[in-house]
C-alpha cells in the first residue's frame, strides 16, 4: 500500500501541474491537429488512391500514437528540474521504493499525455468523419487503451535516456534528436513499403515503431486493410513493448538513483 500511495501521489502531482499550465495545454494540441488536418489531406490526395486505402486514417493513427509517445517521453525531462531544485533528492531519501517513485512519474506523465490524447482523439475523429472516412465506434474507443500503453512505453524510454544527461538544456536538445528519426522509423507518415531498406532495418530498434504498429493492429483488426497496413501481429508488438518497458524502467531507475547518490 505504501508503494501504491507513492505511485499515485507522484502521478497526481504531475497531472495537477499540467492542468494548471494553460499555455502548455493549448500548445500541446496545435502540432497534432495541423499534421492531421493539412499533411493528412495533402498526402491522401497524392498517395491514398495509389495505396488503395484511406491514407488519412493511416496518418491519424500514426500521429495519435506518436503524440502520446512523445509527450510522455518529453515529460520525463521534468525530473531534471526536480534534480536542480533538490526535490528528487528529497523523495529518493524517503523510505519508499525507488521503482515506485519512477513508476509514479511515468504514470503521471502518461496521464498528462492521455489528457492531450483524448482531446486529440475527439477532434481527430471529427476531422476524419468530415472527410467521409469509414470509422466505427469500436475502432475509436479501442484507441484509448492502446494509446495509454504507448504513453507508458514512451515514458519508460525517456527514463532510459535521462540519467545519461546532465542538464535540462542538454535534454531539450537530445530528446528531439531521438524522437524525430522515429517518425520515419515508425512509419508515422509513410507506409513501410515505400521506405528504403535501411530505414526498414533500423526501424527494428525504434520503440515508437511497435507502439504505432500496435495501434494500427488494434484499429484495423478485422478489416480488409489489416494485412496491407499492419507490420506485425498485435501479440508480438505487445510482447516486444513489455520487454522494452521492463528494460527501460529497470536500467533507467538504477542509473538515475546512482546519479542522485553521487551528487
Amino acid at each position: 500500500m505504501t508503494n501504491l500511495n507513492t505511485i499515485l501521489t507522484v502521478a497526481y502531482r504531475d497531472l495537477l501541474k499540467f492542468l494548471r499550465d494553460r499555455p502548455r495545454i493549448v500548445a500541446s494540441f496545435v502540432f497534432p491537429f495541423v499534421v492531421i488536418l493539412f499533411l493528412g489531406e495533402s498526402l491522401d490526395a497524392s498517395i491514398g488512391k495509389a495505396m488503395g486505402y484511406d491514407f488519412k486514417l493511416f496518418v491519424f493513427t500514426g500521429v495519435y500514437t506518436q503524440t502520446l509517445f512523445q509527450s510522455a517521453m518529453m515529460g520525463i525531462i521534468s525530473l531534471l528540474d526536480d534534480r536542480d531544485n533538490d526535490f528528487s533528492q528529497e523523495i529518493f531519501v524517503s523510505p519508499v521504493s525507488r521503482y515506485a517513485i519512477i513508476v509514479g512519474k511515468i504514470l503521471g506523465e502518461s496521464l498528462v499525455a492521455m489528457a492531450q490524447g483524448i482531446g486529440l482523439l475527439a477532434f481527430g475523429i471529427l476531422i476524419v468523419i468530415a472527410s467521409d472516412a469509414n470509422i466505427s465506434l469500436s475502432q475509436g474507443l479501442g484507441l484509448i487503451p492502446v494509446g495509454f500503453v504507448a504513453c507508458l512505453l514512451g515514458g519508460s524510454f525517456g527514463m532510459f535516456i535521462l540519467p545519461r544527461l546532465s542538464s535540462r538544456r542538454i535534454a531539450d536538445q537530445i530528446f528531439p534528436f531521438l524522437i524525430l528519426p522515429q517518425y520515419f522509423l515508425a512509419g508515422v507518415f509513410t507506409p513501410f513499403e515505400n521506405q528504403p531498406r535501411f530505414i526498414s532495418a533500423l526501424s527494428v530498434i525504434s520503440p515508437m515503431r511497435y507502439a504505432v504498429d500496435l495501434t494500427r493492429g488494434i484499429f484495423y483488426h478485422g478489416t480488409s486493410d489489416f494485412s496491407r497496413i499492419v507490420l506485425e501481429r498485435p501479440l508480438l508488438n505487445s510482447a516486444v513493448m513489455v520487454g522494452m518497458f521492463g528494460l527501460f524502467l529497470v536500467s533507467g531507475t538504477l542509473l538515475f538513483v546512482r546519479e542522485e547518490r553521487n551528487r
